[in-house]
């Protein structure tokens, strides 16, 4: 990454705060360069698996003959600038997420309660012999600086309600997925129940460092 591009992305952060689609344009320079250093180590390959430190003199002392030097050495260069880029973009991924964490926090702690007071209010409208809502889910696992813990998942929350998804229309994790993959970049409602008291969350289905959009294992319960 080019000096010019690391600081246009660092003042786009400081100027409007980090956004999710700087995350996701960070990803998507990540995996670039993970391409670029997998087409350079191919060359490498094709040049007799030279690698990155094989010597490229023979046994006299005399040039290889049976290899391109140039390639060679070109491939290695780039390998190791490539490299480099990467370290930095991956910083870049993992400062980005903790802007994005600390700024949402505060939003995120007044959203609760909100959420938690409208459901503490519909509670009350109910009847008290209703029984309250069934989870068919729970968070198996998180992973730190995931979408999933943005949004202040823990492990052991029983889902009762993730964007369209309900006790009454979940069949398998196959729905949560099919909401998922069509809700990336867009805030989901996602009710819990943790340690007997209901929780209302926003996720925000996103690309991040790790795998998937969520970075958290869901599981069924036995129903």
């Amino acid at each position: 990454m080019s000096e010019e591009q690391t600081g246009q992305s660092e003042g786009s952060s400081q100027a409007g705060g980090v956004t999710v689609s700087d995350i996701q344009e960070l990803i998507r320079r990540k995996e670039e360069i993970e391409a670029q250093i997998k087409a350079n180590y191919d060359v490498l390959e094709s040049q007799k698996g030279v690698g990155m430190s094989e010597p490229l003199v023979d046994c006299e002392g005399y040039p290889r003959s049976d290899v391109d030097l140039y390639q060679v050495r070109t491939a290695r260069h780039n390998i190791v600038c490539l490299q480099n880029d990467h370290k930095a973009v991956m910083k870049q991924v993992e400062e980005a997420l903790h802007q994005l964490h600390a700024r949402d926090k505060e939003k995120q702690a007044r959203d609760m309660a909100e959420a938690h007071k409208e459901a503490m209010s519909r509670n009350l409208d109910q009847s008290e012999g209703l029984s309250p809502p069934q989870a068919f889910a729970k968070v198996n696992s998180i992973s730190p600086g995931s979408p999933a813990s943005i949004a202040g998942l823990q492990v052991d929350d029983e889902i009762v309600e993730f964007g369209s998804v309900n006790t009454q229309n979940f069949q398998s994790l196959h729905n949560i997925g099919n909401v998922v993959q069509h809700s990336e970049g867009k805030p989901l409602n996602v009710t819990v129940i943790r340690r007997g008291e209901k929780h209302q969350l926003r996720l925000v289905p996103t690309r991040w460092a790790g795998k998937g959009l969520l970075g958290c294992n869901i599981i069924p319960l036995q129903r």
